[in-house]
């Protein structure tokens, strides 16, 4: 067979198409040589490539990998609020893969940050599935753009690491469609991955590696997913069930593909099913072949460490800035504080663990730039208790400063994949540190590290700044440098809430779930949806961050397009003297409605950078999504006929101005039955057609009137047509009968 044909399934026996659905060890597919089909490897990401040094042995070591580019994790990348710089770390990292020789790059992961505590919460990227989907979607085409494949997950609902193995998040269709899926949903119709990663978890009790309705009913007929679907290491328990799903591929190879070849033989499997789930391996190889065939390559080293510096940069969230303390001024005596500062927190732990290529922290980044600063490490960077040598050496080196930079965090022991946190709190040895600190010297700026959003309050008077820094990659430390000393202005805003506490989160009353099971309780209010809905006090407000910059936002504008859309414009104007961005954000806020909606929901942003004092005219086009529920009564998407609010603002809770349209609505309707109630029949187009001509018919006397009081239609509103002899008797069944009659005429 020549090097430029390539098989298809009907070249291969059915031991070798079974073969492929397996990996042929913890990192490569499983080839097929003989007939030209190579074995690529996969490994993780999903903010950098993390290649084993044991790889091509098939082991799993997480700590031992080869040195690429540490890019800022999705906690801190999704505050750029920027899908064309994500779109540039994406391309980046498929460039090391082609050097690397790895086929495909596990990640993003768009799994929604239910709750603050969750483990993985600094590999995610939001509470909101919008952001999550057009944000992550950047790395999905950046890396497909090189020719290198990505592994969108993890599908679906993985919202935990607490016995994520194997429980089941039991969860509403409506809350699956409106929360859990359309991030997933958005990259799959616009970017085409080229894999996705299902999750170890069940949803409803079905394993995710197993759900049919989830992996073929879902992803491929309604959306139109065209990749291969694999699965998390280990999530496979069944292939033969898995395979019928619409599983692809099992990673790791559990050396079971006679259970294939059996149930294929014996018609568990059909033909026509391991046909397609082969195939698509055949074809993944395919789409890979001509980025892997380059050879001697080399990826610029530098110049993916200056997109790492420039991710980092818009990765930082002002949060306070009291009395303008930053930037710090240039002739300021500086005091640094924090064994972060020196030996950065700059990723998450787990599978995602990369060797950098270089590593430059806060201090070195001082050093190069000849800044004189004095330092104290204060605590060690672990659970241990407080260290009194240590916090009476800072307290000292605090005195006299003109401002005190405090690096505050989480260690890696707090929270990493594989648990789940059990406090938002800070270590208490570093709050005791901070107080103590303040205490000295009030000219204190706070700056955070951490991979999921942790309590501010408590200790926030001791603080006249704070910049949450997340986690912000191998080039945290220039990035850092130049926020803080105005180099450039912050303009990270936040992906996640910050509530006052972990209690007043919807999801924590079943978080994380017992008896093998989590309860999915508070719906489709997740985050801001509940906050904003509930007028629950918060923190900060999802969207949020300060800049060194003023800017207003006026001129908000809505016009109808179509039945159920349109376009909004805002004007932006920068109204300081300094040059930054601002994030222009988009709530859709409905009317009254049939079913229980969040106030608001993001539905368009931008990122908009403005010389001091310019302006411009921001403007976005809503499809009929954007004003869309799930409605379990349809099964589908709905648009209510109605008035929506189009607010235009700089975070969930900082609305510049709004503007209404009255939307026509879809139209949609349902099928009326003897189960319907009298206020159904009455809202519909061809039931209100009925009941106009029953009035007609009870007022010339050739049927019983019904009767139309408060109390009456109080009762009749909310009953099944075919109940009410109850109120009625013998007229109750007659004027049913009639109506049933009536109706189906009219539909015939």
């Amino acid at each position: 067979m020549s090097e430029n044909t390539y098989p298809s399934v009907n070249d291969l026996t059915l031991e070798e198409k079974a073969s492929l659905t397996s990996g042929g060890d913890a990192w490569h597919l499983q080839g097929v040589e003989a007939k030209g089909i190579p074995g690529y490897m996969i490994t993780d990401g999903p903010h950098g490539l993390r290649k084993s040094n044991s790889a091509t042995t098939g082991e799993v070591d997480l700590n031992n990998s080869v040195p690429a580019t540490c890019f800022p994790p999705a906690a801190g990348l999704s505050s750029s609020w920027n899908p064309e710089l994500i779109h540039q770390v994406g391309e980046a990292m498929a460039e090391e893969c082609i050097q690397e020789k790895v086929a495909v790059i596990l990640g993003p992961g768009v799994n929604i940050k239910r709750n603050p505590l969750g483990g993985r919460c600094f590999e995610y990227w939001s509470e909101d599935p919008y952001l999550a989907g057009h944000e992550a979607i950047g790395i999905v085409a950046g890396v497909q753009s090189k020719g290198v494949g990505t592994s969108l997950k993890h599908f679906a609902a993985n919202s935990q690491e607490t016995d994520r193995l194997r429980i089941s998040a039991n969860i509403s269709q409506r809350a699956l469609r409106e929360i859990y899926f359309p991030a997933f949903e958005h990259i799959v119709k616009e970017a085409q991955p080229w894999t996705i990663m299902c999750a170890y978890n069940c949803i409803n009790g079905v394993h995710a590696a197993q759900d049919r309705w989830l992996l073929t009913d879902v992803l491929r007929d309604e959306w139109g997913f065209q990749g291969i679907v694999m699965s998390d290491w280990g999530a496979d328990h069944d292939r033969v069930a898995s395979l019928n799903a619409g599983l692809n591929l099992e990673m790791p190879p559990s050396y079971t593909d006679d259970q294939i070849v059996y149930a294929a033989r014996d018609g568990r499997i059909q033909p026509a099913q391991l046909d397609c789930m082969a195939q698509g391996m055949i074809d993944l190889v395919n789409k890979t072949r001509a980025a892997m065939s380059v050879e001697n390559y080399r990826f610029d080293i530098e110049a993916h460490d200056e997109v790492a510096h420039q991710a980092a940069v818009e990765s930082m969230v002002l949060l306070k800035n009291d009395d303008a303390i930053l930037p710090v001024a240039g002739d300021a005596k500086v005091t640094v504080i924090g064994e972060f500062a020196r030996t950065p927190r700059y990723q998450g732990g787990g599978s995602s663990h990369i060797t950098p290529t270089k590593m430059t922290s806060f201090l070195d980044a001082l050093t190069e730039r000849g800044v004189d600063a004095k330092f104290a490490p204060g605590f060690t960077l672990d659970l241990e208790p407080a260290d009194p040598a240590l916090e009476a050496e800072a307290v000292e080196a605090a005195k006299g400063a003109d401002v005190v930079l405090m690096f505050l965090g989480l260690p890696e022991a707090a929270e990493s994949e594989g648990f789940d946190r059990e406090t938002l709190d800070m270590p208490a040895k570093q709050i005791a540190l901070l107080e103590a600190v303040a205490a000295e010297n009030k000219n204190v700026v706070v700056v955070l590290s951490n991979g999921s959003v942790v309590t501010v309050a408590p200790w926030a008077k001791n603080a006249k700044g704070i910049l949450e820094s997340w986690l912000l990659g191998q080039s945290g430390g220039p990035a850092l440098a130049d926020v803080l000393f105005g180099k450039v202005s912050p303009s990270g805003k936040l992906a996640q809430t910050i509530p006052f506490d972990i209690n007043d989160d919807p999801s924590t009353i079943n978080w994380p779930g017992e008896e093998g099971h989590v309860d999915y309780g508070e719906g489709v209010f997740v985050g801001y949806r509940y906050y904003d809905t509930y007028n629950k006090a918060v923190d900060y407000p999802f969207g949020f961050g300060l800049s060194y910059a003023t800017f207003e936002v006026s001129d908000v504008k809505a016009v109808k397009t179509g039945a159920c859309t349109a376009t909004v414009s805002a004007v932006v104007k920068n109204t300081s003297n300094v040059d930054a961005a601002e994030t222009v954000q988009v709530y859709v806020a409905p009317g009254k409605a049939d079913v229980a909606r969040p106030k608001h929901e993001l539905k368009g942003f931008k990122k908009v950078f403005l010389k001091a004092g310019e302006s411009a005219e921001v403007s976005f086009d809503l499809d009929d999504r954007a004003f869309a529920y799930w409605s379990e009564k349809f099964n589908d998407w709905h648009v209510e006929s109605g008035e929506y609010a189009i607010e235009v603002g700089t975070s969930s809770r900082d609305i510049a101005g709004s503007a209404v349209v009255e939307l026509d609505g879809d139209g949609k309707t349902q099928q009326l039955t003897e189960w319907s109630n009298f206020m159904e029949w009455r809202k519909d187009p061809l039931g209100s057609q009925v009941l106009e001509k029953l009035r007609a018919e009870g007022e010339a006397g050739r049927m019983p009137i019904v009767p139309d009081n408060d109390m009456t239609r109080l009762f009749l509103d909310s009953m099944p047509i075919n109940s009410m002899s109850v109120l009625m008797g013998a007229d109750g069944k007659q004027i049913f009968e009639y109506m049933l009659a009536e109706y189906a005429e009219l539909t015939k």
